[in-house]
Parts: structure tokens; sequence; C-alpha cells
């Protein structure tokens, strides 16, 4: 019984009282006076915090060629006593007539750098450098995904309000919980991974997020939503979250829209909805078969900004079963205890979609390519 409570603690915990919407102080309060800052190298800096928490760089690469991968850094503390690192690699089939190629590899005697800004482990460097505009990710961790990739900012980046930060508590000068991301919406990325089978050429254009999810995940949110669009003079991306009833299930938008050496608008005045949908029958969640995302607010020069992506979601490149490694029992009384039944469902339509963008006057629309997921946790 001991490890049940222990298991379910660290993989699902139980249900939370019902503290209200003022228990959550979302960083759109930051954005009323200060709607984005853009980052510095100093705030790329890992924070391996000593408390509950699972921080992650994750780089998605969008190449020429049309393949999509994405590459991560799993950083997780469990109640300050225990850290593991894993490594994640993961590239699409866009087809659908294969399996995905998808690795997830346990690290060992990982450790940072003097100034916490870049990562390594055995077999495996993730270094920034000295700029501050790249990193370059190198791991032999296995021996059928030899990654040699680097991503070169091409935008600001940035995090929305001060910190990007928003936290969780009924005391906010104490907060029990925190969710920060910070973004590099457009990246030029070179490289490689090199399979058994194949070597995969990643030149193109990419994404790079740092995120630190403070808190048991689906104590933090019951929904999720996530978008990474390219095209050729522009990058949009939308990170939605919606807290569970016992934080009032508030909504927390951060997002925005660059171009090379710009950003256009970043904020939290975004949504996304799903305008289409179906029962997915082995999850009993409702799958969305297309979306609207919506950006809108003002440029720093205080003209008004709108853009619009929407269309059909097409078939989805995976559902992922995040319990799935859970045994049987424990993942039935986790369901039952604390209502926890995580899916990700990942699109990336074969249609291209369009953004539609309206900076003051001017209109602009232009094609790209689409990678978006859709949570539901409980």
């Amino acid at each position: 019984m001991n490890w049940l409570k222990s298991t379910l603690a660290s993989v699902a915990g139980t249900q939370e009282p019902i503290y209200g919407p003022e228990a959550i102080q979302s960083v759109a309060q930051q954005a009323q006076h200060t709607p984005y800052t853009e980052l510095t190298k100093d705030d790329l800096r890992w924070r391996a915090y000593q408390y509950t928490n699972v921080e992650t760089h994750t780089f998605y690469a969008m190449a020429d060629n049309g393949t999509l991968v994405m590459v991560q850094v799993i950083y997780s503390n469990i109640a300050g006593i225990h850290t593991t690192a894993q490594f994640n690699t993961k590239i699409f089939n866009l087809n659908g007539d294969e399996p995905h190629v998808w690795h997830s590899d346990p690290l060992s005697n990982y450790m940072f750098d003097e100034q916490m800004l870049s990562f390594g482990a055995d077999n495996l460097a993730l270094t920034l450098n000295e700029e501050g505009n790249a990193y370059t990710i190198k791991s032999a961790v296995n021996d059928d995904s030899l990654v040699n990739l680097t991503f070169t900012r091409t935008a600001p980046g940035f995090v929305v309000g001060k910190d990007g930060t928003s936290y969780f508590g009924t005391d906010a000068a104490n907060p029990w919980g925190s969710m920060m991301h910070a973004f590099w919406p457009r990246c030029r990325v070179e490289g490689t991974i090199t399979t058994k089978e194949k070597t995969y050429d990643l030149a193109g254009r990419g994404m790079f997020i740092h995120a630190i999810q403070g808190m048991k995940p689906h104590h933090a949110a019951a929904r999720w939503n996530f978008v990474n669009f390219q095209t050729p003079s522009y990058s949009a991306v939308m990170m939605e979250f919606t807290t569970p009833p016992s934080y009032g299930s508030t909504v927390v938008n951060v997002g925005g829209i660059v171009k090379d050496n710009e950003i256009i608008y970043a904020g939290t005045t975004n949504s996304a909805v799903h305008t289409g949908s179906s029962h997915d029958s082995d999850s009993d969640w409702p799958q969305p078969t297309s979306i609207k995302w919506l950006w809108e607010g003002k440029s720093k020069d205080e003209k008004e900004i709108r853009a619009e992506l929407e269309g059909p979601l097409g078939n989805r490149l995976d559902r992922i079963d995040v319990m799935a490694e859970v045994p049987g029992f424990v993942k039935a009384i986790a369901g039952s205890v604390a209502g926890t039944r995580p899916y990700i469902f990942q699109f990336s339509p074969q249609e291209k979609l369009s953004l539609k963008l309206k900076v003051g006057d001017e209109e602009i629309t232009e094609e790209g390519f689409m990678f978006s997921e859709a949570t539901f946790i409980s």
C-alpha cells in the first residue's frame, strides 16, 4: 500500500480542493503592464530547482524536405529527493504508412556547466554558444538515433510578461507551484539525425522552447493546446492551458508572431478553439478535427495586430497514452482517484494552412507548415 501511495503521488496524486481562480496568478497579470520581454543569454539558464518540477528543452525541426522532428531533454525532480534526466527523439512519419521513429533514453552522469547554460551527460552534449544565439545538440545516447543538430535563432526570443511564469497558491507571496514557457519561435536548423536505416537531413526552420512545470502536471492543467507554425517569412507559436476546477478552470494563453530579426506581437490575448471534434473511443476524449488559432494585440508602435490560423487538422500523426507504462491497476486507481487520463493528440496537416496576418492596415497571407498538439489530462 505504501508503494501504491508513493506511485500514485508521483504519477497521479490525488484531487486538490477547490481553491478558486484567485489561487492562480496568471502571467496575463504581468502582461497588462509588460506584454513581453526579449530573452537575453542570462535568461536561458537551466534552473534545476530543488523541489518537484519538470524542466525541458524542446527543439522542433521542420526541414525544407518536409521532415518533422522533435528532440528533447527532460530534467525532473521529485520532491527534492530524486532527480532523473531523459533524452527523447521523434522523427514523425507524416504519411502514416510506417511507425514514427521514437526513442526515449535515460541519461547517466548528467550535469550542467558552471553558468547553467549548457547540459551534458554520457554521450550527450546540449551546448549554448558564446553569443547565446545557437544551441548545438550532439547525441550518441542511442545507436539508432545519432543526433548532430544546430538551432540558430533568427528572430528574438521572448517570454510573455516579465518572466513568462504563472504562479499557483493562495498566498501570492509564497506560491506552491508555477508554469513557465520561454520561446525561440524562429530558428535556422542545420544538421542530421542518423538511424540504422538512413540519415535525415534536417536543414530548414525550427523552434526552441524552454519550459518549467513546477508542480504535478494534473494539478496545473486539465487541457493543453499548442501550435508551431512556420512560413517562409513568419513564425507563430501559441501555448494554452486550462487549469482544473481547483483553480477555477482558468485559461492561460501565451503566444506570439515573429519574423526574422523582429517580434511583431507577443502576449496573452490569444485563443485556441476546437471548431470540430470527434469522439475517440480508445481514449474517451473529443479529438479535435479542426482548430482556430487567434492572436490579437498591439505591436511595439501601437498598431493593431490580428493573426488567424484556421483549418482542418487532417489525419492525426499520433495519439500518446501518457500513462501507458504505468501498471494497469495503478492506472485505473489513478483515473478514479484523480480523474486523470492523460492523452496527447499530435497533428501536422498535409494540406498547407495559411496564416492571415493584419498589422495596422496591412494584410498578409502566407502558407506554412504546422505542428500542433491537443492534450487532455483530467
